[in-house]
């Protein structure tokens, strides 16, 4: 005999997913608008800087599209085919974003070694290239005010607030290169500006794309400890033994876990089973850091184990 049970709290699968699209969609107006700026700007000075934060800007561009298309699939409700609905949305547009910036890094450091290593430096417009670098900085700070309330609802939200932030960065390294070039006609202080915005782009690009994996990969979420969180399950009444523990997140604020649990034979007999449940899922929303609200436990007598394949510790 076995029972399970899931979804403590009787909420449903509304995780906010919803919420915030249209500061992404202002957004990605203003990136939109400041694309163009940065790509006239870029043909206009021949500024590897500012050619490289047009494509930095373009991967914002993108990027936000595609969170803001993540998220609006994340409001469709679940489906008898998607049970969870379109929830991991946001997680695929973080994986995608980060690898395009991953890939625009790339190339933004190896050409501003180039540059860099030049027997006679690309000649830039720097008074032109600051006026464009000023124009960049202010799209960014009104899409990074636009986004701030919402970076911390989930992943995909904290990509696009991060590649904004990031861009701005890189727009105050071209108007500082700008400046370099106007005021000491250093013309190669473009291609180390534009090997900057690189190496800041790389490290995050690096890190997010780590975060998606490890959610598409079923890992455990960070702040939960399978060997503590199993240990705290044998300490309630009545628990013989745990086995097939398995947590892992839907999305960012998603945490899932299920679990066959040994209990006494007694528990069966007296009607005890189903304390039993409200007890355990008690124990994994209440005891961690981090709240497991989706939880489905099978309760099993002792002499079960030997009807079942071989199952993991």
């Amino acid at each position: 005999m076995s029972t399970g049970r899931a979804d403590r709290r009787g909420h449903g699968h509304d995780h906010g997913a919803g919420a915030s699209t249209t500061r992404l969609l202002v957004a990605f107006a203003v990136t939109a608008v400041i694309l163009v700026t940065q790509v006239v700007g870029a043909v206009v000075t021949g500024s590897l800087a500012l050619l490289v934060d047009a494509g930095h800007m373009l991967t914002d561009a993108g990027g936000l599209l595609i969170a803001l298309t993540a998220a609006r699939l994340m409001a469709r409700p679940p489906t008898e085919r998607r049970t969870w609905g379109y929830a991991r949305a946001e997680v695929l547009g973080a994986g995608a974003q980060a690898a395009v910036l991953l890939g625009v890094g790339g190339y933004a450091l190896v050409e501003g070694v180039r540059r860099l290593l030049a027997d006679e430096p690309v000649q830039v417009a720097g008074g032109l290239l600051l006026v464009f670098g000023v124009v960049g900085l202010l799209g960014n700070v009104v899409s990074l005010l636009v986004l701030a309330g919402a970076r911390q609802d989930n992943l995909n939200l904290r990509a696009a607030f991060l590649e904004v932030g990031f861009d701005a960065l890189g727009s105050v390294a071209v108007i500082v290169s700008a400046v370099l070039i106007q005021t000491l006609g250093w013309t190669r202080a473009d291609a180390v500006a534009g090997a900057l915005i690189a190496l800041l782009i790389l490290p995050r690009a690096v890190t997010i794309l780590r975060e998606a994996g490890s959610v598409l990969l079923e890992s455990v979420p960070p702040g939960l400890s399978l060997p503590e969180l199993r240990e705290h399950l044998l300490e309630v009444d009545h628990v013989v033994d745990v086995h097939d523990l398995h947590v892992s997140r839907i999305g960012t604020g998603t945490p899932v876990l299920s679990a066959h649990v040994v209990v006494e034979d007694g528990c069966f007999r007296d009607g005890h089973a189903p304390q039993m449940l409200d007890a355990l899922q008690e124990c994994v929303a209440e005891h961690f850091d981090v709240s497991v609200e989706h939880s489905t436990f099978q309760l099993e007598p002792r002499q079960h184990g030997g009807h079942e394949h071989a199952h993991h510790p």
